[in-house]
This record gives C-alpha cells, structure tokens and sequence, in this order.
C-alpha cells in the first residue's frame, strides 16, 4: 500500500497543493511553519478521519474559507483508488471513492492505513490516560473500522447517561430539577453493550501488542530495559474480589490477542453498575466503564510514567508506535479482526521526530522503518535525517512542495 497523489484544496495553510509521492522514503525539508505537518495531518485524516493536533474539524479549513477538500490517491495490490474527503464546518462531512459518493464519510476507512510517529507521542508515556486510551482506540479502528460506530455509540450513552446521573444527584441534594430513574437501566444496559465491545478490543489489541512493544523497545534503546504493558480496568476495583482471567477481565496480556467474551463483560459491566449506582447519583457521573481505563507501561518493575528517563520515554513511545505498524502488517491477526489481510502494510509517517532523538536512537529508527513500503519524513533541514532515509526530497517553503532533482 502506498499513496501516490496527495492533493489539498483550503486545508491548513494551503489554498491548493499537489503533491505526487513516491514508493519508499519520502522527505519532506522546509524550515518550520512552512506546512510540512499539515501535509502529514491530511493523509492521516484520510486514514483515521481525524486529526493528531486538535480535537474538531473546523481547525482544519483554511482562514476564510467555506470548506476544505483533502483528495488522495491510494494504491494497493496495483489496484488505484482515489479517496475525497470534502470538510464543512458546522455540517456533516462528505466523502467519495473514486469520484463516487458514499453514505458515510466512514466508509472510506480501511483504504488507507497510516501509522504516525511525531513529538506528540511522549505524551503516550508521560501524560494522562486519556492520550493512551486514544491510542489504542485509533489502532482498533485501523485493523477494524467498523469499531468507529462502536466507539461513537459508546459516547452517545456516556454523555446521556451521564446527564442523566448529574440531574439525579442534583435532586437528591435538594436543587431544582430531577430525573426519572427508570430510564437508567435502559441507559446501563447500552452503555454496557458498547462499552463491552470496546473491552473487549482493547484487551485484544494489547495481548497483540505486548510482544512486539517489548521487541521494539530492545531495539531503539540498545537493549537497556525491559518495557511490559498491561490493560488496567475500572472493573477490577468496581466489581469485589477481583475478576480472574476465566471471568475475561484480565490485566496479563499474554494472551496473544484472543478477544475476551463480550457477553461477560457486558454482564460484567452490568453488575458494576449496579454496585456503584449510589455513589455514581451522589457524584453525578460514571464511574466504570472503557472511559475511565489506562494503558499502564512499565519499563523493568516501575511505571514508565514519573520513572523512565527523556530518553527511556521516547523508546517506548517510539516501540508504541513500532509495535502499530508490525501488528497491522503481519501476516495473520487475531480472530476479532474481520477485514486483517497481508496486503494492508501502512503508511510510516515520522513528522520531525529525528529532531526530537541523539544520534544512536536516530540510526536504530532509522534502521527498523527503512525498508517500509514507504515511508514519509519532515525535518526542518535535511541534516536531521539519517542516512538510512535517504530516497526522494521535496522541498516545502511559502505553501509550495518541490521535487528536488
């Protein structure tokens, strides 16, 4: 798989831009604020239908314009097809397939997969569980896209359910207003069917994950440490005693990426509910479920998070993203996978991180991703790039893209 054209119309900084790319190592060279990462935030876009920098839409269409449209050609098995993704903000977007209009911009992913390193990545060790939680979910949706409607059901019930639990701790404390509780087993019970889904997926992905996450760390670091991972979930401290792995909520991950059953977790998460429903009026939110998980990494027995070092951080932040592209290409994958295929190798895209790295981490990336069927790198001047990615050159200045010969 790889991407030959890439055009943008009012996206970003760009009023309009063709880009033809190349098989291989691409780079793009411009000093910054030129538009080398809104270049990488399209393609992305076309993949993931969402942007790695901000949180909406309308961020992305360029000061004054009406809409921006992001046009990509992706080919795979010699097979070209031209993806069309029109942005309007305060409306629904449109898609097309090979000038074709679909029903939802949705069903153009699994087109394109993408696989993006980039400064923001250190925040998946050392930040929130929200970042890492996102992260697993971007990765679910690109070996499964039909989990995208699961995940935006999944914040529909939150945000209903939620409302509904702040009116009623309100009302229990006296204010104005109430609730009618009976709506809340309807609420528990969507929340619960969702939310199981997600579990389960999440469990999957990282059982999946663990071996090549800790491979990947042994190769960018040298071999300094051990990184390990687990699935820590709101359902072990709701439900007492804990879960054991025959129940399927079970933090090992060496699982090997079996997904556990969803209709025990959503039993499960039921009985949870059920548990906390005091204390989730008396707050007024939801105190179990997928929104309230964490992705816990841990270099040698300590968390990687307050303990590893600037540059420990970066290694297993890089073996993250690392352990994405070797799962989505290997040959075969876990059972929960309906579209996995051998034909489906992503995108590498490495957005001025070379800056970010010393010399030894550089050449060990540098390494493991240059035999990618291509890969696409920005740095500010060339001297950041490794010898290793050296391929084709395109010069990004003042909202032009340039061929260097």
């Amino acid at each position: 798989m790889y991407v030959s054209h890439l055009s943008l119309v009012d996206f970003r900084s760009y009023a309009g831009v063709d880009v033809e790319l190349d098989r291989g190592v691409t780079s793009l060279v411009g000093p910054n604020g030129q538009g080398k990462t809104n270049l990488i935030e399209a393609l992305g876009y076309v993949a993931t239908l969402s942007s790695h920098r901000v949180p909406s839409d309308a961020a992305l269409i360029r000061s004054g314009a009406a809409r921006a449209v992001v046009r990509a050609r992706v080919v795979r098995d010699d097979r070209s097809r031209l993806i069309e993704i029109e942005i309007t903000a305060g409306k629904a977007n449109r898609a097309r397939i090979n000038r074709s209009p679909v029903p939802r911009p949705r069903d153009v992913l699994g087109i394109l997969r993408t696989v993006l390193f980039a400064p923001e990545d250190l925040a998946l060790v050392k930040g929130d569980p929200d970042g890492r939680r996102r992260f697993l979910d971007e990765l679910a949706v690109l070996v499964s896209p039909r989990m995208v409607g699961v995940f935006g059901d999944y914040d529909r019930v939150l945000r209903q359910r939620s409302a509904l639990l702040k009116s009623a701790g309100a009302a229990s404390r006296g204010s104005r207003g109430g609730a009618d509780l009976r709506t809340l087993d309807v609420w528990d019970a969507k929340l619960a069917e969702t939310g199981a889904q997600i579990l389960s997926a999440r469990h999957a992905l990282v059982g999946a994950l663990y071996q090549h996450v800790a491979s990947a760390y042994e190769q960018v670091s040298g071999g300094q440490g051990a990184a390990h991972m687990t699935y820590r979930s709101s359902l072990d401290a709701a439900l007492e005693p804990p879960s054991s792995p025959a129940d399927g909520d079970d933090a090992t991950p060496a699982d090997g990426g079996v997904a556990p059953d969803v209709e025990l977790l959503e039993a499960r998460l039921m009985e949870a509910m059920g548990r906390l429903r005091g204390k989730e009026i008396e707050r007024g939110v939801c105190l179990v479920g997928p929104h309230r998980d964490d992705l816990v990494l841990e270099l040698g027995k300590l968390p990687a998070k307050g303990y590893a070092s600037h540059g420990e951080s970066w290694s297993l932040a890089l073996a993250l993203r690392l352990a994405s592209y070797r799962l989505l290409t290997q040959h075969d994958g876990p059972d929960w996978v309906s579209d996995w295929g051998v034909d489906g190798e992503p995108v590498l895209v490495l957005d001025d991180v070379f800056a970010e790295l010393d010399t030894k981490r550089r050449n060990r990336l540098a390494d493991l991703v240059a035999g990618a069927g291509q890969v696409i790198v920005t740095a500010a001047v060339a001297s950041d790039l490794p010898e290793q990615l050296a391929g084709t050159r395109l010069e990004v200045a003042d909202g032009q893209v340039t061929r260097v010969p």
